[in-house]
């Protein structure tokens, strides 16, 4: 890395022409519908196309200061986490949770839920925020704070997606970082032992791992990850060019990596979806790995996939050809379920979605998770994530959004909860039930009541 990155650095002087710039822009029209104008996204639910002012934000993706001594960092909402990861491994510290791809906001993960393997330890990536600056649907840009006249705001962020303002700049912590970290994989063929082994790493001792994640392969192949900081020097491994890293779970039981490289470990393969783009091919690999592997070049490639309706075509040339059309339904989802309740999950997982690998993450909320509006969770207790992300065989007698409807009645039965950045199928009366709507509709009242920004129900569940 660059030791001299001064592009990844703003002024206060220029943060603050920049807001002005947006509060007026936002105060010019009232009432115009708003939506950001911005070169990255991360959701992977589809969008309608709707009139709408557009909010030109993408000025704001610098870091502003970073406090060594006070471990903190002033960083723009726009800022990638791997800019705002490579800023703060210049001074030696880290954000305590890392988002796994590259392209992932700062302010982008805050009003959504963001994870990571350090989460048992240290939350959701909003429980690092200390203050945010919202700039709200009347153009009024507010400092918001767990303590100050604006707390309801800062605690209903999470989980909103722009729906109540955008985040303008953030307050973060920092820890120190290291140069190494040194990764111990076990695997387990019994999905029980995996679990309570699980369970135990992530015990709230100071002799914890730093790092603790999981990888279902096949309903008995479970590979367990712990990983410590460390300044021990050894041969470290690169899977930036022709290794895969989630290979590398069920071919070796200990490795080492910088601390950079480890951060972006599931970037390069976006997990193992990579293999969906043919970039497992080692020919391929070796042709196109210097553009390819990144997480940002598969969503362009999916986004062309999405608005040139590849899949629809393709249907339409087999029918043609009098081919079989195979049927299938995306389900792309992460969704938290309480530890006591995880086997039950994993066995309905293998019986009726079985897309692998599945990646499991244990989460821990911080002692103030009950506060947050729209994403409360018991503090202290231990949820594991699970993401997963392909396709499911589906057939003409299952109606649409079939399997993603079980995946949500599946997760509310069992206390969980699920993210909101992928489709969704929430009946209005059932979204709201969930997500705490009396709370929301007061709050969109207070801080937006002209309907600058489209209602959550609006952006998670219709698309708009």
């Amino acid at each position: 890395m660059d030791r001299n990155r001064s592009d990844l650095f703003d002024s206060w002087e220029s943060y603050h022409k920049t807001c002005r710039e947006l509060s007026h822009a936002m105060a010019s029209q009232p009432g115009s519908q708003v939506r950001l104008a911005k070169k990255t996204s991360n959701l992977f639910r589809t969008r309608k196309e709707a009139a709408a002012k557009r909010l030109d934000v993408r000025r704001l993706h610098r870091i502003i200061e970073i406090d060594p001594a006070g471990r903190t960092a002033e960083v723009e909402g726009m800022t990638t986490f791997e800019d705002f990861a490579d800023a703060t491994l210049l001074k030696g510290l880290r954000p305590p949770v890392v988002p796994e791809l590259k392209t992932i906001t700062v302010g982008g993960a805050v009003s959504g839920i963001g994870i990571e393997a350090s989460s048992f330890r240290h939350g959701l990536v909003h429980e690092m925020v200390e203050e945010m600056e919202i700039l709200c649907g009347d153009g009024t840009i507010r400092i918001c704070r767990p303590d100050n006249e604006n707390a309801d705001l800062f605690h209903a962020i999470p989980n909103s997606y722009g729906s109540l303002g955008y985040i303008l700049r953030l307050r973060v912590k920092l820890l120190p970082a290291s140069p190494f970290v040194k990764l111990i994989h076990q695997r387990f063929s019994d999905r029980t032992q995996f679990l309570s082994t699980m369970e135990a790493a992530c015990g709230q001792s100071p002799h914890a791992p730093d790092f603790v994640e999981g990888v279902a392969f096949t309903p008995n192949d479970f590979t367990l990850t712990t990983a410590r900081l460390t300044h021990d020097r050894g041969p470290v491994s690169d899977y930036k060019g022709m290794q895969i890293y989630y290979e590398s779970l069920r071919s070796r039981s200990e490795d080492l990596m910088t601390m950079r490289d480890f951060l972006w470990r599931w970037d390069p393969d976006w997990f193992w979806c990579s293999r969906s783009f043919g970039m497992q091919n080692p020919l391929l690999r070796r042709l196109l790995g210097r553009w390819m592997l990144r997480s940002n070049c598969y969503w362009k490639i999916q986004s062309l996939y999405r608005r040139w309706k590849f899949e629809e075509r393709i249907h339409v040339m087999r029918k043609i050809l009098h081919l079989p059309i195979e049927l299938s339904e995306p389900v792309i989802q992460d969704v938290e379920i309480p530890i006591e309740k995880s086997l039950e999950f994993i066995e309905f997982y293998f019986r009726e979605i079985d897309i692998r690998p599945c990646w499991i993450c244990p989460v821990r909320p911080l002692d103030a998770a009950g506060n947050w509006t729209l994403y409360a969770m018991e503090p202290g207790a231990l949820y594991l994530n699970f993401g997963f992300w392909g396709s499911v065989r589906t057939s003409l007698d299952k109606a649409a959004g079939h399997f993603n409807r079980r995946i949500e009645s599946i997760v509310n039965g069992l206390g969980g909860r699920k993210s909101l950045y992928s489709t969704s199928f929430f009946t209005e009366d059932e979204f709201w039930r969930i997500y705490n709507g009396e709370a929301y509709q007061k709050l969109k009242l207070k801080f937006d009541p002209q309907g600058a920004f489209r209602s959550l129900y609006q952006k998670a569940v219709l698309g708009h």
